[in-house]
């Protein structure tokens, strides 16, 4: 590494520094850690155990995202003392040292980046996606099944395990529906981004002529949710059937009435659910992705009265899409939020995500923060 190009990295990391320091407010902060910490001293502090644990866990959270922001800081001072050092004195085997440490630093301050970007309230949760194609028979159903794929590698890709809770196949090819159970840490944070209307452009291989076709698929993400989330579901306001099992995913394939769906009577929700060995843990899952509905709808009707935020909802067609995947006449991914587009439309759809959510973390940050 030259000493123009070590320069600049360290100013670059040294404006990242900076930009971390002014995001976090660093006094309040402190002033958050020093009230719970004094609510932790209080007498009958463990009197509630569930509350307690809940405050010193929020506490933990406070106290290594600022204790980590010092530690970053700290090597970037230590790495440029290293810089100025090498400058005066070169020596080979201290410049590779600090050649190392540099790209250590800037693995760990993009993960911090991600982790301060991933700051909602369930972001942390596994997630729930759907996938419903629009309307266009065949073509639309098989670019729902392109979705599902590039979904499934991404989840493989990034360590997360995926399991089909329900799945329709469609007529000829592809899908009607699919709904995807995702685990790991971040993983809602993460797939948060994807919630919206995708637009596919490509030459279509179900048309004889060859023609252009445009194609449209709704995906759904919710955040799973805990027991600490109350739901009031009356049993009576739910009709259960039973169904077997069938399509990817499946247990017990056409053998068993093993798969469970719930209809909730008052809103017309339906969840299915035959990703489990049991009828009864079937039933526990719909109730799980039941209950991730509701309070979705409910967090999504107090933002439509609080400051009209959502607007009109738009079909699955054209002019709602948020992001748009054009295979011909020429090949490009573009996201019309944060405007991030590449022109390697084959690698986002075996799964290359990342620089998408991304995009879209540090879009939704500038938008709640404009200067």
């Amino acid at each position: 590494m030259e000493a123009a190009e070590a320069r600049n990295t360290l100013a670059q990391l040294r404006t990242k520094i900076n930009q971390f320091r002014g995001s976090l407010d660093l006094d309040a902060l402190n002033e958050r850690i020093a009230e719970n910490e004094g609510r932790m001293a209080e007498p009958g502090f463990w009197d509630d155990q569930a509350a307690a644990q809940k405050v010193i866990n929020a506490n933990n959270v406070l106290k290594h995202k600022h204790d980590q922001f010092y530690a970053l800081s700290d090597q970037l001072d230590d790495l440029q003392v290293s810089f100025e050092l090498l400058q005066d004195e070169p020596d080979a085997e201290m410049q590779a040292d600090f050649e190392q440490q540099i790209v250590a630093l800037q693995t760990q301050m993009n993960n911090y980046e991600m982790a301060l970007l991933l700051n909602g309230k369930y972001d942390a949760n596994n997630a729930i996606l759907e996938i419903h194609p629009g309307a266009g028979g065949t073509e639309s159903q098989d670019w729902g099944s392109m979705l599902l794929r590039m979904y499934q590698r991404w989840a493989d890709q990034n360590g997360f395990s995926v399991a089909v809770a329900d799945y329709l196949a469609g007529d000829e090819a592809g899908i009607k529906s699919v709904t995807l159970l995702i685990n790991g840490e971040n993983a809602y944070g993460m797939l948060r981004s994807e919630k919206g209307v995708h637009r596919l452009v490509r030459i279509s291989p179900f048309d004889s002529a060859g023609r252009r076709h445009t194609s449209f698929a709704s995906v759904d993400v919710m955040p799973e949710l805990d027991n600490s989330i109350d739901i009031d579901i009356r049993p009576d306001d739910i009709k259960m059937e039973v169904f077997r099992s069938s399509g990817a995913g499946g247990q017990h394939i056409n053998k068993t009435s093993s798969a469970v769906r719930l209809i909730h009577i008052p809103t017309g929700i339906v969840v299915s659910s035959q990703a489990q060995r049991s009828q009864f843990q079937n039933k526990d899952t719909a109730m799980g992705m039941l209950k991730a509905k509701l309070y979705q709808r409910e967090q999504e009707k107090k933002a439509q009265e609080a400051a009209a935020i959502q607007g009109q909802q738009l079909d699955v067609a054209f002019g709602s899409q948020i992001r748009s995947y054009v295979f011909h006449p020429y090949t490009m991914v573009k996201d019309h939020r944060s405007n991030y587009e590449t022109g390697n439309g084959q690698a986002v759809m075996d799964g290359d995500l990342n620089p998408f959510i991304y995009a879209y973390l540090q879009w939704q940050l500038a938008s709640e923060n404009p200067e």
